[in-house]
């Protein structure tokens, strides 16, 4: 079971968080997200996960952008792939394959199905908020993705925490799992509270 703490703003959060055992970091390039970071600071994050010398990979969280900037922006930010967030279409994602996953959104069956259409084997899942791309610290009905997760490498996201992980893993069996505010410092997102990195670590290992 994969563990990707996503959201992260400094190079010293994103090392402390490998070496508890995470599998990826996710680094936010989304300009409306309060944990989008600059290049310059991405750079430092990768750089700080693959210094680990753990098998642990630097995801850019991006939405919207073209296909050129996406490539860019790997290049600039040293990134091992990417996470698709906005409206991306079927052949963006798959000029990108396979450094590049598609994130969507889910509340009914009819988005499990337009999920189900994008290309690649990875994907990840999220809770559909009105006006927000991610990050919202809301869960949604996981029985709409079990099935799913047996099709697919199912990264599973939407209000996560140390507290219901296990029982999203118990419930899904995906493929990773993924956590920004759930793990964060009160007020602070960004700002990653590494007891509770820990604790939600444990209880995937548990789970």
């Amino acid at each position: 079971m994969h563990v990707k703490i996503c959201g992260v703003r400094s190079a010293a959060d994103a090392r402390e968080c490998v070496l508890l055992g995470a599998s990826s970091i996710g680094i936010n390039f989304v300009p409306s997200s309060p944990r989008c970071v600059s290049v310059s600071t991405a750079v430092e994050i990768a750089r700080a996960v693959h210094a680990t010398g753990a098998k642990a990979i630097a995801v850019g969280v991006v939405a919207d952008m073209t296909l050129d900037a996406m490539r860019a922006l790997v290049k600039d930010a040293e990134l091992d792939c990417l996470q698709l967030h906005g409206d991306e279409s079927h052949d963006t994602l798959a000029a990108l394959l396979p450094h590049a996953y598609k994130a969507t959104r889910i509340a009914t069956v009819d988005d499990v199905a337009r999920a189900r259409a994008y290309p690649g084997e990875y994907l990840l899942v999220d809770a559909k908020v009105p006006g927000v791309l991610g990050g919202s610290g809301t869960t949604f009905d996981w029985a709409l993705v079990k099935e799913l997760a047996t099709e697919r490498r199912l990264t599973l996201a939407g209000g996560l925490d140390p507290e219901n992980v296990a029982r999203a893993v118990r419930d899904v069996r995906p493929y990773c799992v993924d956590v920004a505010s759930g793990v964060e410092r009160a007020g602070s997102p960004g700002e990653k509270d590494l007891a509770k990195v820990r604790a939600f670590i444990e209880a995937v290992r548990a789970a």
